[in-house]
């Protein structure tokens, strides 16, 4: 309504570079010929670490404060399987989840609690992957191997998602 501030739906994620988004999108292409559905574009591939959801334009300042200083460890982020959701129709790209990355999404949700912004829940385990395919229209069952894709991760990033008619298009803050 009237003097309510805009919204923005915001996550917090990490960002393959370059090389790994081309390996990533050429896989999330090859799946969706497979499986079919909607493959992920290779600009929006990422792995979310936190998704708060819309929030007023006017706490984004306050959410970057709450993690400015946030130490973690850098670390090289592996993909090594594919997987799929049946209850979302989703087929993901997943690897483990390092102590480096644990370290760095328990810190970052400590932080956002701490704040008084919703993040994930406390307790819930975190799974670490990037969508590839929305929609898949079956469990592809079995799904293919894939070469282990390596990313280095040294920064996380704020990112405001805006849907759209082809899907969301992502502007990193």
């Amino acid at each position: 309504g009237p003097g309510r501030p805009a919204p923005a739906r915001v996550f917090f994620a990490l960002w393959p570079d370059a090389a790994g988004a081309a390996d990533l999108a050429r896989i999330a292409g090859e799946a969706a010929r497979l499986c079919g559905g909607r493959a992920t574009r290779q600009e929006t591939l990422h792995l979310t670490l936190a998704f708060l959801g819309n929030l007023g334009v006017d706490r984004l300042s306050a959410l970057a404060a709450a993690v400015d200083g946030l130490a973690a460890e850098a670390f090289d982020l592996a993909l090594d399987h594919l997987g799929y959701w049946r209850h979302n129709r989703i087929v993901w790209a997943g690897g483990p989840l390092v102590p480096a990355l644990g370290g760095l999404v328990a810190g970052l949700v400590d932080r956002l609690a701490a704040a008084g912004f919703v993040g994930p829940e406390k307790g819930r385990p975190f799974v670490p992957h990037v969508t590839l395919v929305r929609h898949a229209d079956h469990a592809c069952a079995p799904l293919p191997a894939i070469a282990p894709l390596v990313w280095p991760c040294r920064e996380i990033v704020l990112v405001r998602s805006c849907l759209a008619q082809r899907g969301p298009a992502y502007q990193p803050l």
